[in-house]
């Protein structure tokens, strides 16, 4: 009886008689794992407050106003980020209308194009190290066999981990970062290893250039710093400092970025001023790395959690991924060919995104989305390596046991979780709710499966198949325990908001204000389309309601008032002062007679 590794080489064999059939199994393979990791439902549920409606505002701002380089929202300038991400929502909404599939649309659009473009670099360039005469003689799949297989799992990798699904699916800024510089980073790879004399060489390079600028009006300066670090690091321990710098064609490259960054940069300064360079540099770049901004504050070690559960089940297997580099003999790497050198680029593009983010001061979890595809390379070699050999090596079996149990552990949380799930005063009944639904067992029961197909796999010696289970078990999670709490979160917490911005809409007269107090929730203006004030404390908002100054001539006579009852309740007005328009939720929407005595 043949064995896996036999069986799974006459496969490829038998695809490789017929190449359409291999690209064809893979455009197939590539389109399923995206469609299902950043496409299915992604405009089903509302947006999500806090950050995305401030996006998806501000780019629909701009076609209303039809001022392109300010970005506003609710009446004031946002300066957070430059402005792609708000011209390429605004473009969707002229495509496919407003609503959240135009605002989703870019991060969905970014995370397919990193996929892809991942595939493609992998399928080329995926060369497995060989330390030893015995490496070699373990291995029995050809190299152009392991590179197939090796791209097939980079791209599902990519595709299928927490981090890259869940910013893929969101409306703000973050994936479309990743892409541009993911991409980048690619883009400059396949030119250092085309041949001096090819014509492809200074193509990607410029390339290279153009998705580098496209990073920088995506988020500013960090779109060109993180791939200038990893191309550094990359440079420096390949010993091609030099040499790759005289072939870039620098100058020409600098026209380029510079054309296609500086024109909004010069017009939103003339626009605005010091305005904009005191919140866009100083406080939204220079201050967020040098200092906690907005209480985003954490401990250096912060990343090691978020890249572990982020990039989960995969990350487990990172240490085996990078050990097996042997990093430490740089003489090995230096005297192989570029076309060899995709590990060791990969692992320098991982090092410097991860180690500039914990040197800065200020800390999120989407900070190091862009690592991601590195991460997924690096894994993605490990088990292409292993597909190859009859037996596991240690590392690999070593991750393989403390990945079973993370997903046994993993599985028991999912199904206790309902009772931590409280303390969103939106959704006060939402514990309950979850439990009731059963999604969360069914997503426990999914992954005690997977850890428990693994184990036996394992124990029978079919070790090599686990990262298939792995990716199957997240396909199914995503399918029949993630998209549908997303829509029980949605229906909980911003559904009543959507409801009540309807009834707002339908009952606002026209010289009425509409207010919301408490906690800003921003999806209100995107959904209303009106503008909002804002008051955090109910104290301010009952002395404005009554200030003595609002007694002349062509005061409003009611105000708009949207809050949760407890607060409303702590504006002390009484029963003929107000009237109640609609409960939805937490929430509850009233007209607060004017003036007020």
């Amino acid at each position: 009886m043949n064995s896996p590794t036999y069986s799974l080489r006459s496969l490829l064999q038998s695809f490789e008689k017929r190449p359409i059939r291999l690209w064809l199994f893979s455009i197939v393979w590539v389109g399923l794992a995206c469609g299902i990791a950043f496409v299915w439902q992604l405009g089903t549920t509302g947006l999500v407050d806090e950050t995305e409606p401030l996006f998806a505002e501000a780019a629909r701002q701009m076609t209303v106003t039809g001022d392109w380089v300010t970005p506003y929202f609710n009446g004031a300038t946002r300066f957070d980020k430059p402005p792609l991400i708000y011209w390429l929502m605004a473009i969707a909404y002229h495509l496919i209308g407003v609503n959240e599939w135009a605002v989703r649309l870019p991060s969905a659009l970014s995370a397919i194009a990193l996929t892809v473009f991942g595939f493609l670099t992998l399928q080329r360039f995926a060369v497995l190290p060989q330390f030893s005469a015995d490496a070699v003689e373990s291995t029995r799949l050809q190299p152009h066999q392991q590179r197939w297989l090796v791209a097939w799992m980079g791209a599902a990798l990519m595709a299928f981990n927490l981090q890259t699904i869940l910013w893929a699916r969101t409306g703000v800024s973050d994936m479309l970062l990743s892409g541009c510089v993911g991409m980048a980073l690619m883009a400059f790879f396949w030119g250092y290893t085309e041949p001096s004399d090819s014509q492809a060489k200074p193509r990607w390079y410029l390339a290279f250039y153009g998705l580098l600028a496209l990073a920088v009006l995506t988020k500013g300066p960090i779109g060109v710093v993180l791939p200038g670090l990893a191309i550094a690091l990359f440079l420096v321990y390949v010993g091609q400092f030099r040499a790759v710098l005289r072939e870039m064609r620098l100058w020409q490259g600098a026209l380029i970025f510079l054309g296609l960054t500086l024109p909004w940069y010069i017009l939103v300064t003339l626009a605005n001023g010091d305005a904009f360079i005191d919140a866009f540099f100083g406080y939204h770049n220079f201050q967020r790395f040098t200092r906690a901004v907005n209480n985003h504050k954490a401990p250096w070690f912060f990343y090691f959690g978020v890249v572990l559960v982020g990039f989960a089940p995969w990350s487990i297997y990172l240490p085996a991924a990078i050990a097996r580099l042997r990093v430490w003999r740089s003489s090995y790497w230096r005297q192989q060919p570029r076309t060899a050198h995709l590990s060791v680029f990969a692992l320098s593009w991982f090092i410097a995104v991860f180690g500039f983010f914990t040197i800065a001061e200020t800390k999120l979890p989407s900070y190091v989305l862009p690592l991601i595809p590195a991460a997924a390379m690096l894994v993605a070699m490990l088990w292409g390596e292993a597909m190859g050999r009859l037996h596991l090596s240690r590392g690999v079996w070593i991750s393989s046991l403390f990945t079973i149990g993370f997903l046994a552990i993993l599985a028991v949380g999912i199904a206790v979780s309902p009772q931590w799930l409280s303390g969103d005063p939106a959704m006060p009944n939402f514990p309950a709710i979850a439990q009731q639904s059963g999604i969360l067992i069914g997503g426990a029961v999914i992954l005690a499966i997977a850890a428990l197909v693994q184990l036996i796999l394992l124990l029978r010696q079919q070790g090599r198949w686990l990262w298939l289970v792995n990716i199957a078990a997240i396909a199914l999670f995503m399918l029949f325990t993630a998209m549908p709490f997303m829509s029980l979160i949605d229906a909980q917490r911003q559904l009543p908001l959507r409801q009540l911005a309807a009834i707002a809409i339908q009952q606002k007269q026209p010289t009425e204000q509409l207010i919301m107090v408490g906690f800003p929730k921003p999806s209100l203006v995107f959904y209303t389309q009106l503008p909002i004030t804002y008051v955090i404390h109910t104290e301010n908002l009952a002395t404005w309601l009554r200030r003595p100054y609002r007694f002349r001539r062509n005061v409003p006579t009611s105000v708009l008032v949207v809050g949760l009852p407890r607060k409303l309740k702590e504006l002390n007005l009484q029963p003929d002062e107000f009237t109640t328009l609609q409960q939805s939720g937490a929430y509850e929407l009233i007209r607060v007679k004017q003036p007020l005595e």
